[in-house]
């Protein structure tokens, strides 16, 4: 079997993300906040949870869960069948094989098991990335490897059904956060452990004059009329459930027993026929 493409080189982020251990918590309370409410509706007590990530203790006492951590990792510890609920805390998409985490979350269930993962998504940071585009074009006369690409949520949506999730769900929040200025967004981002791990990324330090430029273009087109900086963060979140028998079963094509024009009270047009004929 041909090896996943390694995107991400897993051993800078590890650092990284150990560097930012006292990492501000405002992106986890919102995603731990949709994953309370998401749990909420489905109303039940899980006996044997299992929390992934990098700050998966943060979650593990936000939650309240008595729930086996576990660290990122391309082979994630976990047994066949020995899981009733998964989340997957804010570093799918910093998955080589995002695929690959899925089907194995997917395998750790139980029957009728729930696995919640939360990623980031493609819109995220659409104004840095605009900058430094454009500021690297200006200074340096092209582009090279800053922002790491992110799935959108369409594709992720497939990838749960892919991975052999049952009901699948994908859904998204988008977060508008501001700042005084780039260097703070910055800071935010080496707090997270979130700046560049991409295996292709350029190893010299890039010189002053290009995120100075980044700053001007920022602000030139993005500026709130109060100064800041507009920050786009967008969460994507995955819902699946092992399959299991008592679960409710889509129809078979062609079995219906009701026409839905007739429970809308209108009138059925045949293929071809144009309408008020």
């Amino acid at each position: 079997m041909r090896a996943p493409p390694t995107l991400f080189d897993l051993s800078a982020r590890r650092q990284r993300q150990a560097r930012a251990a006292a990492a501000p918590e405002f992106l986890d309370n919102a995603a731990i906040a949709e994953i309370e409410e998401r749990l909420g509706e489905v109303n039940r007590t899980f006996l044997a949870p299992a929390i992934i990530g990098p700050r998966a203790l943060f979650w593990r006492d936000a939650l309240g869960l008595d729930a086996t951590l576990l660290p990122e990792a391309e082979t994630l510890d976990l047994a066949p069948a020995a899981q009733d609920l998964v989340l997957h805390a804010l570093s799918l998409h910093a998955a080589n094989d995002p695929v690959g985490q899925l089907v194995q979350m997917r395998r750790a269930l139980r029957p009728d098991g729930l696995m919640l993962a939360v990623a980031v998504g493609g819109a995220t940071l659409t104004e840095l990335r605009t900058a430094l585009a454009a500021a690297e074009s200006e200074v340096l006369g092209g582009l090279s490897p800053r922002v790491a690409p992110m799935a959108d949520l369409r594709d992720l949506g497939g990838l749960l059904q892919r991975a052999g999730f049952a009901l699948p769900v994908a859904d998204a929040v988008t977060l508008r956060l501001t700042y005084p200025d780039l260097d703070r967004l910055f800071e935010d981002l080496r707090g997270l452990g979130e700046t560049n791990v991409l295996t292709a990324r350029h190893r010299a330090t890039p010189p002053r004059r290009l995120f100075r430029r980044a700053a001007e273009l920022y602000r030139e087109r993005f500026a709130l009329p109060d100064g800041r900086l507009p920050a786009t963060v967008e969460l994507l979140f995955l819902t699946g459930w092992a399959p299991a028998a008592n679960q409710p079963q889509p129809l078979r094509p062609g079995s219906a027993r009701h026409r839905f024009a007739d429970a809308l009270n209108t009138r059925e047009w045949s293929a071809g026929e144009p309408p008020g004929d």
